[in-house]
């Protein structure tokens, strides 16, 4: 690779997101154009850098990775995402691949494989961890693997826009504030509400954000955190 690629690290955790670019920055063939702390950081990053390369980790405040990662593929197709996460179950793998993803690294990857995973995906190739590798191969065998999904059967039939917006009702987030994050109007952020306390059978807001914080949706993290990109 000849022309440095430009590559934006998304990351909640900051000493993680620093180490990962300095380790980035001595590639030679990657330059590191921006980091984002949470999902709507990383949607921003693209729009304004337009990079080559996404580092998405998945389990981010406010706009999770995954909402993150289906919105970047729809508006910038071009823009390559690799997963890097600490979950290797196929809940987290399948949902992830059908949000677009390009590859799925494990953060106990080895230095060398991260670097297979970079190049692989940059040159259109689709990539697993190792550790992972044997599993999706199953999944795909038997299926596609989502049938099979062990989540929450109170949330299955939640859409994906749907579980977000619940985790962020989980944290307190008011209509407007939503729909700002997730790039909607607040009148589509007021439908989804009552389609899942429809689906939910929840019919308050409070019994919404306990449903939330039960399920695990819902994250505990500063509203008043720094941007980074």
């Amino acid at each position: 690779m000849r022309t440095r690629k430009k590559v934006i690290i998304a990351e909640d955790q900051k000493l993680l997101r620093h180490a990962l670019k300095a380790l980035l920055s001595d590639m030679d063939y990657l330059e590191v154009v921006g980091e984002a702390e949470d999902g709507s950081d990383a949607i921003r990053g693209v729009e304004r850098h337009r990079p080559d390369l996404v580092l998405m980790d998945l389990s981010m405040p406010r706009i999770s990775g995954l909402s993150a990662l289906g919105e970047i593929k729809r508006r910038f197709p071009e823009t390559k995402v690799l997963v890097l996460t600490i979950h290797d179950s196929e809940d987290y793998i399948f949902e992830a691949f059908h949000s677009g993803a390009d590859g799925y690294c494990l953060k106990d990857s080895s230095f060398e494989e991260l670097d297979r995973a970079i190049r692989c995906v940059l040159s259109g190739k689709p990539f697993f961890s190792t550790a992972i590798s044997d599993r999706i191969l199953e999944g795909y065998l038997n299926g596609g693997g989502l049938a099979s999904r062990g989540e929450n059967s109170q949330l299955q039939s939640l859409t994906q826009r749907e579980k977000e917006i619940l985790k962020l009702v989980g944290e307190n987030y008011r209509n407007r504030e939503i729909a700002e994050l997730l790039f909607i109007s607040e009148k589509t952020v007021e439908k989804h509400r009552s389609n899942i306390m429809r689906k939910l059978n929840c019919h308050t807001s409070s019994a919404l954000t306990a449903l939330s914080i039960k399920s695990g949706l819902a994250v505990k993290h500063s509203r008043n955190s720094e941007h980074k990109i």
